[in-house]
């Protein structure tokens, strides 16, 4: 079965929470960045997705970080794996979109 709940890690060190997943396959949680330009310690930003009930191990899904860094917004697609030897892999694309000062400058955000 495929359970996105508990904590993930990705290469660069940035860890998510994922809430309980109810039974819409709705989830909540907080998502902790490790790459970031401040020199202090960052604050857990939320994050919303869902994902597809799969029995398989091996869901698709979609959710979306409210970044408390900085004005921005980062949705993420992804699906998760089920290796053999029990290790469990989430493998994303994601967008990132800055917020722009103005119109004629939003090209760069």
């Amino acid at each position: 079965q495929c359970d996105l709940s508990g904590w993930w890690q990705n290469e660069l060190g940035c860890r998510m929470l994922v809430s309980v997943v109810d039974s819409q396959g709705n989830f909540s949680g907080k998502y902790h960045t490790a790459v970031s330009r401040a020199q202090k310690a960052t604050k857990p930003s939320p994050l919303m997705g869902s994902q597809q009930l799969e029995q398989d191990g091996q869901c698709t899904f979609g959710f979306t970080i409210n970044l408390k860094l900085s004005d921005s917004t980062a949705v993420l697609v992804g699906q998760h794996f089920a290796g053999a030897g029990g290790e469990e892999l989430l493998q994303t694309s994601w967008l990132l979109r800055e917020k722009a000062d103005s119109l004629s400058s939003e090209w760069k955000a």
